[in-house]
């Protein structure tokens, strides 16, 4: 591996503690896999990650749109264990990958009308 492979293993890094010094709170950054038929509309060869030490593989794939970057601030209160929160986390990505999948606004993207009749595109 050389670093420029596109190759994703991480979905989840945390970044740093918020609210300091009684909550647990962490921002995080998710990373989720986009569908194959959705990677053209989130492709940004300027794309960047808010991950400092991301390596080129996961920057490429930012950048060709595989992945989707979202950082957010996920919290609890201080007398859970760490392993709580990982857990919380780590059920927080699922539903969002879930969601993300969902939600398709180019499900008909490029279907088209040439006077006469409908040409159909589906996008999955």
């Amino acid at each position: 591996m050389d670093g420029g492979e596109r190759l994703m293993p991480r979905k989840i890094i945390i970044l740093d503690r918020q609210n300091l010094p009684s909550d647990q709170d962490f921002r995080v950054a998710f990373w989720l896999d986009v569908p194959a038929e959705r990677q053209p509309f989130y492709a940004n060869a300027t794309a960047a990650s808010g991950v400092i030490g991301a390596t080129a593989g996961e920057v490429l794939a930012i950048q060709a749109g595989e992945v989707v970057e979202t950082i957010e601030t996920v919290g609890s209160v201080a007398e859970k264990g760490f392993e709580t929160i990982e857990a919380q986390i780590v059920a927080k990505h699922g539903k969002m990958q879930a969601a993300f999948n969902a939600n398709n606004p180019w499900t008909r993207y490029g279907s088209s009308w040439d006077g006469v009749k409908w040409t159909s595109v589906r996008v999955a």
